[in-house]
């Protein structure tokens, strides 16, 4: 590469201070991480998606409506492993949120941070409400944070060390990212607008970042394939997506997602960043952050999606606390670090099945609206919908299992479950193998493209559906009965169920009818 195409070194950039001893602290927070996680990952239940991840993995495919393979590949190696037990397939999740952790550290050393600067990123990416949450979930999420914390910190390489060839890796990395959510796709384009604007645009004159778009491209080659064969789902999905209010709930949402007490770190991570005075050569990761704010809020997108840059934001802010001068502020930094703590034991309750439900309740009710403000949900439980979707699963099991217990012999043989969503459908499939209960089949979601199976139609058990709406299909409707539960999400709770009988319309015409993507 010619003097002219090479970007600026960012080696003398940034002031170097000593980091002995800090990785030790690091892997002690990002055990304490890990066990955390592990010591709470039987507690509640299955949450509403992990069902629907394990029953992907059932039907494993190059691509589903709503996310892409690699989730549903390791649902089904869980399962094979450790026949999907609760805390088997919580492993995954607390090991990605305490890699995090290490790597949000690990940023602010590549940063030039010292011992403090590297420990304080790593406890605010420790103590951030989603992540803790995302780390009790196996879901896309935990994965897809865990991927774009270590994308930025290659990025941070490269920026260091002028080395392209570590575009590769980034492309690598965010391929994978891109086989577990497609948000991705928003990181890979706002890192190209920060670069373009600042002088580490240099880079488009190098092979090795064409190199590594290609190689993401080609993990995303897949899904994009599954998608034209069959008709395009993801995008109907994705037109449908109902996100935040807007950009000011957006905005408001990253608070209390991020834990309040992260903010000073945010806002001085940008100051890092951006400021003219601070780290230049890092500029484009100020940039970043800021393009991809911008972009989900004016998408509408809900508030966690930005979860995943704040990591980079707390490198670049915990330099900033560190290199504040004085006796009378040092003391400060430490205040500020033993309020980082409080607040992590205290929010701990709110973002992971830690407390006996009836505690929750009575201490930490109140507070599930902001749990489902920094989730970008609307309804409103006992619980957030993190933690309220784990609630309810085995007693409308049992329901819907006495209703088909009830049924006539001739009927129970050609009787199957129609539900209103994929939750309810997937623990139906996942929890109904004790009662020997038909299979459940849904049009929503993946459930619409797994289709109606077997299902004749005939006798049809329906869970979440008004009257009304079966009589439509069905001229003999009866209620057998209703699903309650306590703790669980609003929508789940006096759910009624009907046995539905002589169709007016066969199920292979129907199904059309039945497809909802949301």
């Amino acid at each position: 590469m010619s003097d002219a195409a090479r970007p600026t070194p960012a080696r003398s950039a940034v002031p170097q201070s000593s980091p002995r001893g800090a990785i030790g602290l690091l892997v002690g927070l990002t055990l304490a991480d890990f066990v955390g996680h592990m010591l709470v990952s039987g507690n509640y239940g299955y949450f509403r998606d992990e069902l629907y991840y394990i029953e992907a993995g059932r039907h494993l495919a190059f691509g589903y409506v709503d996310f892409p393979p690699l989730i549903a590949l390791l649902a089904k190696l869980l399962g094979v492993l450790g026949g999907d037990a609760l805390w088997v397939i919580h492993v995954v999740p607390a090991l990605a949120s305490a890699l995090i952790v290490l790597l949000t550290g690990l940023m602010a050393r590549e940063l030039g941070g010292g011992r403090f600067a590297q420990a304080l990123a790593a406890l605010a990416s420790l103590v951030a409400v989603t992540f803790l949450a995302t780390g009790s979930l196996f879901s896309m999420d935990a994965l897809d944070e865990l991927w774009w914390a270590l994308a930025s910190y290659v990025l941070i390489l490269i920026l260091k060390r002028d080395d392209a060839r570590l575009w590769l890796l980034f492309g690598f990395v965010a391929g994978i990212g891109l086989t577990t959510k497609v948000t991705m796709l928003f990181l890979g384009l706002a890192v190209v607008v920060g670069l373009l604007l600042t002088p580490a645009r240099g880079h488009f004159r190098t092979k090795w970042i064409w190199m590594g778009g290609a190689i993401a491209f080609a993990f995303l080659l897949p899904y994009v394939m599954w998608n034209l064969a069959n008709g395009w789902p993801t995008l109907e999905f994705f037109a449908n997506y109902e996100g935040s209010g807007g950009p000011l709930e957006f905005l408001l949402g990253q608070i209390p997602g991020m834990n309040p007490l992260t903010l000073p770190l945010s806002i001085g991570g940008l100051y890092f960043y951006l400021s003219p005075q601070s780290a230049k050569p890092y500029r484009a990761l100020g940039w970043t952050f800021v393009v991809l704010f911008f972009i989900f809020a004016l998408l509408g997108a809900k508030p966690y999606f930005l979860a995943p840059a704040y990591p980079t934001l707390f490198a670049g802010g915990a330099i900033v606390v560190e290199r504040i001068g004085g006796r009378a502020v040092e003391l400060l930094k430490w205040v500020y670090v033993a309020l980082l703590l409080i607040s992590g034991v205290l929010l701990v309750p709110l973002a992971m099945p830690m407390l006996p439900p009836a505690t929750f309740v009575a201490a930490y009710g109140f507070m599930s609206g902001a749990g489902n403000a920094s989730a970008g949900q609307q309804t409103q439980g006992a619980f957030p919908q993190y933690l309220g979707d784990r609630f309810g699963w085995e007693t409308m099991t049992q329901t819907v299992a006495e209703a088909y217990e009830g049924l006539p012999a001739a009927q129970r043989s050609q009787a199957c479950i129609f539900t209103s969503n994929y939750g309810e459908a997937s623990a139906l499939n996942f929890l109904g193998d004790r009662y020997d209960l038909p299979p459940a089949i849904s049009g929503h979601n993946n459930y619409y493209l797994w289709g109606p199976g077997s299902c004749t139609g005939e006798t049809m058990i329906t869970v979440g559906f008004l009257h009304g709406e079966v009589e439509q299909v069905y001229d003999s409707v009866a209620r057998a009965a209703t699903i309650t539960c306590r703790y669980c999400m609003p929508e789940e709770n006096d759910v009624p169920v009907y046995v539905a009988r002589k169709p007016k319309v066969p199920i292979r015409e129907l199904w059309p009818q039945t497809k909802h993507y949301e």
